[in-house]
């Protein structure tokens, strides 16, 4: 961990949006158990600072849709959303401390993690979901130690649009603007990955604090994909001052090789310092990197590629440590 700490701005490592559910569960069944501890240990040895267990809001109201990844196929129960981020929540936070791992909520918590030879966790929640109309509930998960928000998922939520879905808001809502204005208070990274380019630009018009793009990539002509960024996209969040987490799936790669060519093209529109890398890890929709193994291998490969030592190593985890301390200090 010499130098720049490695950080992972989004991930699900150990399939950690299942701890807490029973071995007979369908979704355990499909999928396999979780295992945060391996995930961790892996981190650890593999050199990263800080990773990221982030849960997923509309899991059970989820499928899988052959054109956009996933769909969400029914509407919530009345108190389903909260029960279930609950259970996601506590149960990767005892897993967490069952490993002996500190969770992270501000940059300085990372860097004395690094300091005592340790891989931090940082926990955000994917979607709010959750909230389902409360705002209260958005300081309750801060207090259980998530530092980000990811405003929507895959299901059209009271915040704003999806990218994958037609819009129903025209943008971000009056209550998005709540939530965002909540999360700058508390100090918690605002992401908008998934949100439609409407919504993003109502978050910027409206965060006092620089917002980031966990995990996506700027679309391309021949290959296009919802979930990818136009270059004014893109721009937007750069300009104010946010980051885009480079992301290594199959919708824009076929290998690891191809994944850094696409941080490399990123790095040229928006610039090497807002660039981070969100592998999306054990929920990656067609992974091009399968492995904290795999991550370790990204110095060399952007070196390959023209970026110094020191735009690698910002790349890789400088700029995400700076932006938590831009927001939560």
């Amino acid at each position: 961990m010499a130098g720049t700490p490695w950080i992972d701005v989004h991930g699900h490592a150990g399939r950690c949006f299942l701890a807490g559910l029973e071995d007979g569960n369908p979704l355990v069944a499909q999928l396999g158990g979780p295992d945060i501890a391996t995930a961790l240990s892996a981190a650890h040895t593999a050199g990263l600072a800080a990773i990221t267990l982030a849960t997923v809001a509309d899991l059970l109201v989820l499928s899988p849709d052959a054109t956009v990844g996933l769909r969400a196929r029914r509407p919530f129960r009345p108190g389903e959303a909260y029960a279930d981020h609950r259970r996601q929540l506590d149960a990767i936070g005892r897993a967490v401390a069952d490993a002996g791992v500190s969770v992270a909520v501000t940059a300085q918590n990372i860097e004395r993690a690094v300091a005592g030879g340790k891989t931090a966790v940082l926990v955000t929640c994917e979607g709010g979901d959750f909230l389902e109309g409360r705002l209260d509930r958005l300081a309750e998960a801060h207090a259980a130690g998530a530092s980000a928000l990811t405003l929507v998922h895959y299901r059209v939520n009271e915040i704003g649009d999806v990218q994958t879905e037609p819009p129903v808001h025209a943008g971000l809502t009056d209550f998005g603007r709540a939530v965002v204005t909540e999360c700058n208070r508390l100090g918690m990274i605002v992401d908008c990955c998934h949100a439609t380019f409407a919504t993003t630009l109502g978050v910027l018009e409206h965060s006092t604090r620089p917002v980031m793009i966990s995990h996506s990539h700027l679309d391309h002509h021949d290959r296009s994909h919802p979930r990818l960024l136009s270059t004014e996209h893109a721009r937007a969040v750069a300009d104010a001052g946010g980051l885009i987490g480079a992301w290594p799936s199959g919708v824009t790669s076929t290998s690891i090789g191809d994944f850094a060519d696409e941080v490399g093209r990123l790095a040229e529109l928006v610039g090497a310092d807002h660039v981070a890398i969100g592998t999306d890890m054990d929920a990656n929709y067609r992974p091009v990197l399968r492995s904290y193994e795999e991550f370790a291998e990204l110095p060399a490969l952007l070196a390959e590629r023209g970026f110094s030592e020191s735009e690698a190593g910002q790349i890789l985890g400088g700029n995400a440590l700076g932006l938590l301390r831009r927001v939560a200090g």
